[in-house]
């Protein structure tokens, strides 16, 4: 009945979907224009194939926004978070989640080899988790009503 969760690379092979990013160079519109054409909250930054930074909205709000700067005048490059906190294609969704728990983050990139080959979000991974639970619950549900079957015995 302990069944195994399910990896980063599993869940990556299930919704397959393109990387989203920008360049460090590119200005912060460029990069809110991308978030809304692509219905996301967060891009990667990437500079050729290295991942250079991760860029969200609240990034934007705090350091753009409330700042008094302005988004066409701003480079990705001066908001853009630096120390990405990533996961590798073997993390299983419950690591990912404590993960991003505990560093109070949205998003994880999933890199394998240095090389990024996608992003999972928060719902991603609780979607995953809440259809295993089910799957269990199920499981726990016909067992039970197996032992539970009066098999014409007498006591």
């Amino acid at each position: 009945m302990n069944k195994e969760r399910k990896t980063a690379r599993q869940i990556l092979s299930e919704k397959p979907r393109d990387v989203i990013s920008v360049g460090p160079d590119d200005s912060v519109l460029t990069a809110l224009r991308l978030m809304a054409d692509k219905d996301v909250s967060t891009v990667l930054v990437m500079q050729g194939d290295n991942l250079a930074g991760i860029l969200s909205q609240r990034d934007y709000a705090r350091k753009v926004e409330l700042a008094g700067r302005h988004a066409g005048d701003t480079r990705v490059s001066e908001i853009m978070t630096t120390q990405v906190v990533y996961v590798t294609p073997a993390h299983t969704c419950e690591q990912c989640l404590a993960l991003m728990h505990a560093k109070r983050i949205r998003h994880l990139p999933v890199i394998e080899s240095r090389r990024v080959i996608g992003m999972l979000s928060n719902n991603d991974v609780l979607e995953e988790l809440i259809l295993e639970d089910e799957h269990l619950i199920k499981d726990l549900e016909h067992d039970v009503l197996n032992l539970t079957i009066d098999t014409g015995g007498s006591y």
